[in-house]
Order: C-alpha cells, then structure tokens, then sequence
C-alpha cells in the first residue's frame, strides 16, 4: 500500500505551459516551442498536421520541444500533445504575434477609450488575445498565466485599446490571424521591465539597482516611501473633504429632483461635457417584480472612477475607495440587503468622487445590472437581470477644476513586490515570454519616467537591447509611442523648458536602434488627462510603422522629421524629411509651436511659414538666431504635418543642458 501510495504521488498528469493552448496564436514561418510538465522521465509527442516532435519530461518533470515551423497562416488547425495522457487543442491559428507592453496608455482597456461600442460593432473577428495577469518577481519567473480568448465584444472590452487597434489594422492590411499579447502596468518606469544584469552592466544605471539593494535591507524603507507617496497624492491630487449629498437628502427616495439633469450612463462624465473633478451624485428608479421582494440583489456598477459610495433606498450598500487595488478601473459589485428590497420602485444612487483625470461610470453598459443575488445552475432562479443602462439623473455636489498632477515627482518604490522597482517587472512578467517566437513588440510608456527624462536617453535603449538579448534576435522589430501632448496651462520652468519634451527627445533618440520606429502622438493627447482616450490613432500609426518597416508595405508612416536647419540672415530655415507631397498644417494656420533663441540662450515665441519642404522661423526678438525648436513643452500648441496627416516630430537644433539632467538618479 505504501509503495502504491507514493507511485500514484509521483505521477502528475501532463500540464501544458502558457502561452500555449486554446485559440492560440503561433508566428508563422517560426519554430513552435511548447514547454510544460509531466511525470519525470514521461515521452512527449506533440504534433500539428504535418509536423512533430518528441522529448522526455526530466527529473523535475520539466519538458519542452519545438516543431520546426509553425504552418502557413491560417487555421483552425489541431495540435495534440500526448504523455502520461493527452491534450488536444482543435483551434489553433498561424499568424502574426505581437506583445503590447509599457504603462497605463497601453493598458488602458477598449471600453475606456472613446469609440469603444462603434469598433466593437464594427467587428474583431481574426484577432486573438492574452492579457497576462500583472505579476511582479524578485528573480526571472519560468511559468506564465492567463489564456487566449478570441476576441468579440466582452473580451475586448477589457483589453488594450491601443493593441485592439493596432491588431486589427494589421489583420485588415495582411488578411492574416493575429495575436496580441498584453503584458502591461499602469505607472511603472521602465526600469521595472528591464532585467538586472543590463542595468548592472550600465554604470549610469547601476546605482538604481544599488539603492534597490540598499532599501530591501531596511524594514523601516517600504514605511517611509508609502509615506512619501501619500503626501504626493495629498498634494497632487484632490481630496475628499467629506459627504455633503448624503445630509442633503441626495440618496433618499422621495427627494425632490427639480433641477436634477440626465446623464446616459455608462460613460465618463467628460464624454458628457462634464469638464470638472469632484463630487458628482447619480440616481435612477428601478422598477422591480413582486417576487423579488425580501431577497438580497446582487448589484453590479461596473468600474467607476474613481471612487464611489452607493446607496439603496436610502442606505448605504458599499463603497469603494484608494484602499482598492486600481480602484479606478475595479468592477463594483455590491450585495443589497433583503430588507431594503421592496415590490416597485427602488432607488439607486451612487456618489462619485472624482480627484485625478475622468471620472464617472467607465464600465460597459451589460456591467450596469442588479438580480437577485441567490443563483442555482440555470442563473438567479430564472430572473433576468434588470439593466440599470441608460438615462440616470445627477447633480453636482462638489465641483473642483481638473487637477494636474505631476507624475515626475512621484516617489518610486523599493520593494520586490512593488511594480516601480527595478526589473520586478521583468522577472514576473516578461521574462516567461522570452524566446517565444514573435513578430515584435509594441510599447506605450514613458509618463513615469518623465523627471528622468536625460537618464532615459540611456535606459530605454538599454532595455531594447536586453528584450533583444533575452529573444536571442538583434533586430527583433520594436515599435513605440512617443508621449503625447499632456498638462494644459501648468506653467513650465521658462519658455523651451520641458520635462515631457526631453522625454520625447530620448524616445527619438532610441530610433538609432536597429528595426524601431516610432508613432509620434503630440496632436492626439488631452491636455487635463494623463490618459488620452484616443486610441484608434494611436494605433493607427503604430500599425502604419509596422506595415512599412515590418512588412515592407509603401505606406508613409512618419510625419515631417527634422532633417537640416541653417540660418538665413534674421531667419532659420528648417528642413524635413517625410514630408509626402508637401507640408501642411491641420488647420490652414501658418504653423504653430516654433520657439528661436540667439547667444543668449533665451527662447522666443517665432513665426513661421512654409517653404516647400522647409519652414522659415524668425521673430524680431531675436535678431542673430542660432537655435531653434519645435513642439517644445510638455502641452504645446502645434499643427504642422505632411500630406499624409501624420503630424511633425518635435525637436531641437541645439545642445543645450537639459533641464533633467541635474536631477539625481532614483
């Protein structure tokens, strides 16, 4: 019996690894690699039509096999791995793989982006997706989660908009399947994706790891950074002085509404003209049947951003608020007690708070439902589900102008288990993707990195290196997001200074990587919104790149770019490249955005007038230019592009210090 009992204890049934499985996507015309786990010294066979492979299962289990060439694009086709017993998957496909990595612009999901419902209606089908569950590591993680979905309306909801967009110009211009993988964190620098030995290897880059090191040796560090990151907020975003609706009778059910407007939810209270922060009630009466009454609802808000505190007749059902992971973007999902459900009309009402960027409902409009809570095999006891979709009546409580926070200054964290530390990203998230065969990468970050926009110039192309490193491919294809045009009226620290413009020079700095390109985004952004809700240009252009670079299609898929700049007399002229059939603005306006600077390194406002393919730029301030600069703030008012509406790239003809470069390394 003993001798059984630990037989049957060593066995383990075959178990394939991520990213493999169901509705899966491999690169065509690459290796298909498939690892997993087995009993230890278990055969393998693994065969897709026509090709096959073999291996044993080692001491540890472990095993892993590659088929020499995944099949021409198409599908389904059927793959069949057998050892101590055998999985099959009947809806595999070939074709084009892409990982859609950085921060919270490409984590930004569908349903969030504007247009959301038109691209869904208008179709997904060809497209597959993985959204990789954010996981951080002290050491370079071998196992993945998460599993493909094909995409339709509720799964692309919850993905990347900018992926979304990109995946489905591509399927459009190829005609081929395409995967796209998400693996993205909102407010993480890039040297939380960047592997330790790169960031050792760079002395510029090392005292991160260093102080890194330093920190997780001190108990009393992780304390006193949550410390310095509650000031931070305290100080940069709006704070809740408290409920005032609830005292005025905002949640009561015979509230007198006179002067209450109507607001169709779910959407984000800017789509809705709604340009504020703050405090904002809604409510809605909701009809219910009879035997209903007495039993506990289940209530479903949706996301709401970014904190709520949501009433039933009355009283108080739940409340969300900052203790919640991602708070902004976390469904609500409330239980009403059986006491306060009667037959007929109920009250709702929901109390908003917002104190950064959009606010409001930001879920899709089947979230936005209410049954009752208690369910049996076949649903809620028969019931459908009562929409809560549709006109809800709100009223302003507290109305704040929108807040500009300043990302630069926000304090990283030190911690293995906190996404901001270096490489913690690398190890939990992309380190498993490593070797799987891809077409390449695209990446939307930068935001978190902006108070250490010189040291950029340093670690983005770092990090590429190190991605193409780990893929054993020097010129893996890597496609990325210029930061957009972002922060209003903020003062900068004097006319030609920016953070968010230094920034945006290290990212075009990176082109000198082989087989990148770069989506400039500078006429797409939101002046009071760190998270442009334009996505579908985005990308847009990002496909464009690919297309051109990737897949060789004669496509423009660049705007204007600097090319020369020499001074004529009280003038500078300034050459483009990309400039497809001629220069142009997107209003019919002379060109907007050129600052001029003489001996004295003082930047002036200049005019500016197309030439061909150049702009003259001069100002009667500046007599003697010798320098000039374009799009240079971190929100400035541009409108040059080329024929093909792609927008001009910012940049400088200068040298000058930049205006990071003193700040310390974090």
């Amino acid at each position: 019996m003993i001798l059984t009992l630990a037989a049957s204890q060593a066995r383990a049934d075959l178990q394939i690894s991520a990213p493999a499985g169901e509705h899966m996507v491999m690169q065509q015309g690459r290796p298909l690699r498939i690892s997993g786990t087995d009993t230890p010294g278990q055969a393998i066979h693994a065969r897709l039509g026509a090709a096959s492979a073999s291996t044993v299962a080692g001491t540890d289990g472990r095993w892993q096999l590659a088929l020499a060439t995944a099949p021409p694009a198409g599908g389904p086709f059927t793959m069949t791995i057998a050892g101590s017993t055998t999985v099959t998957f009947t809806d595999v496909w070939s074709g084009e793989v892409w990982i859609a990595s950085g921060q919270s612009n490409m984590e930004l999901p569908l349903r969030r982006a504007s247009g959301a419902d038109e691209a869904v209606a208008d179709g997904c089908a060809g497209l597959h997706l993985f959204l990789e569950p954010q996981e951080t590591a002290a050491a370079p993680a071998t196992k993945l989660a998460g599993g493909w979905q094909s995409c339709n309306r509720d799964t692309a909801a919850e993905f990347s908009a900018v992926a979304f967009h990109f995946g489905r110009q591509i399927h459009r211009a190829l005609g081929v399947p395409v995967g796209l993988i998400q693996s993205a964190w909102g407010g993480t620098p890039a040297e939380a994706w960047t592997p330790r030995a790169a960031l050792l290897a760079e002395p510029t880059l090392k005292a991160m790891v260093d102080t890194f090191d330093a920190a997780t040796h001190n108990p009393h560090r992780r304390e006193e950074i949550e410390r310095q990151v509650a000031a931070w907020e305290a100080k940069n975003f709006h704070q809740d002085t408290g409920n005032r609706g609830e005292a005025r009778g905002y949640a009561a059910p015979r509230t007198n509404t006179h002067g209450w407007s109507k607001m169709e939810l779910p959407q984000l209270w800017e789509s809705a003209g709604l340009a504020i922060d703050g405090a904002v009630w809604f409510r809605r009466e909701v009809e219910l049947p009879s035997d209903w009454a007495g039993r506990d609802l289940a209530l479903s808000l949706g996301a709401i951003d970014d904190f709520d505190t949501t009433y039933w007749n009355g009283e108080r059902v739940g409340a969300t608020g900052a203790e919640t992971p991602h708070y902004y973007a976390a469904p609500r999902r409330y239980t009403v007690p059986a006491r306060l459900v009667k037959a007929g009309a109920n009250v709702v009402a929901v109390r908003v708070f917002d104190h950064y960027g959009s606010g409001g409902f930001a879920g899709m409009p089947a979230q936005l439902r209410v049954m009752p809570a208690e369910r049996t095999t076949n649903g809620a006891n028969g019931a459908t589900p009562l929409s809560l979709a549709g006109a809800w009546l709100y009223r302003i409580e507290r109305k704040l102008p929108p807040a500009l926070a300043d990302f630069s200054t926000r304090p990283r964290g030190l911690a293995s288990d906190d996404p901001e530390s270096p490489s913690v990203l690398w190890n939990g998230m992309m380190a498993p993707l490593a070797r799987l065969p891809i077409a390449g990468v695209i990446w939307y970050q930068g935001e978190s990195n902006v108070a250490h926009a010189s040291q950029y110039r340093t670690l983005f192309p770092t990090m590429i290196r190190a991605w193409r490193a780990a893929w054993g491919e020097p010129a893996l294809p890597f496609l990325y997001v210029q930061l957009p045009n972002f922060g209003g009226t903020r003062p900068e620290r004097a006319l030609g200074d920016s953070g968010w413009a230094e920034l945006r020079e290290a990212q075009a700095l990176a082109l000198r990587e082989p087989r990148t390109a770069m989506a400039v985004t500078l006429d797409v952004g939101d002046s009071n919104d760190l998270h442009p809700r334009n996505k579908q240009e985005v990308g847009r252009r990002l496909a464009l790149a690919a297309l051109k670079s990737v897949y060789g299609r004669d496509v423009v898929a660049a705007g204007p770019t600097l090319a020369s700049v020499a001074r004529e007399g009280a003038t500078m002229r300034v050459r483009f490249s990309s400039v497809a059939s001629g220069l142009d603005t997107s209003d019919g306006a002379p060109p907007r955005g050129f600052l001029i600077a003489g001996a004295d390194h003082t930047w002036h406002a200049a005019s500016a007038r197309i030439d061909g393919a150049s702009v003259i730029v001069s100002s009667p301030d500046v007599p003697e230019p010798i320098a000039v600069r374009y799009g240079w703030a971190n929100d400035p008012a541009t409108n040059l592009r080329n024929q093909a509406d792609l927008p001009a790239a910012p940049f400088r003809s200068d040298d000058w210090p930049a205006v990071t470069a003193a700040i310390a390394t974090p």
